[in-house]
């Protein structure tokens, strides 16, 4: 009975094309088709949209903060590496602007902060092998300056 139910499930369009599924469901939503939308998938795309989303905000914080960090901190690399990390500080910034484009993600941005600073000082601190203590457990760094474009820790 078991291999009967396995062969009556056949793949759906999702599975089998994905693309097409994403421009089967387009067209329906375009036509206001909602009784032939499939509902499962599109919820789950939904979500991981957002998912998605609030993660490169993340991703990008944290690098501009291991950045920020990296310019304040080490000052052995400060003369060598100083130009690239204001590159580099500035490619964040603006990644980041581009999602700020939604409030929500601007607000979330703040939110996570915190937490996401532990993650790029622990990075920082692996990546320089300066002693922990010469990083500061709480971010040093206002929202204002991190999100400010001129703005470079001295």
């Amino acid at each position: 009975m078991t291999t009967e139910i396995l062969k009556s499930v056949e793949p759906t369009l999702y599975e089998e094309d994905y693309y097409l599924w994403v421009e089967t469901t387009l067209k329906q939503l375009e036509n206001k088709d909602i009784e032939n939308l499939d509902w499962q998938h599109l919820v789950e795309e939904i979500e991981a949209l957002g998912i998605e989303q609030r993660r490169k905000v993340e991703s990008y914080l944290k690098q501009l903060l291991i950045h920020l960090l990296l310019y304040r901190y080490w000052e052995n690399q400060k003369q060598d590496c100083q130009r690239g990390w204001q590159i580099e500080i500035t490619n964040f910034r603006d990644e980041l602007e581009f999602s700020f484009r939604s409030k929500t993600l601007y607000n979330y941005c703040l939110n996570c902060l915190d937490a996401v600073y532990i993650k790029a000082r622990r990075q920082a601190i692996q990546k320089t092998a300066l002693q922990p203590e010469i990083f500061p457990e709480k971010c040093p760094f206002s929202p204002e300056d991190i999100f400010n474009n001129e703005y470079f820790p001295e």
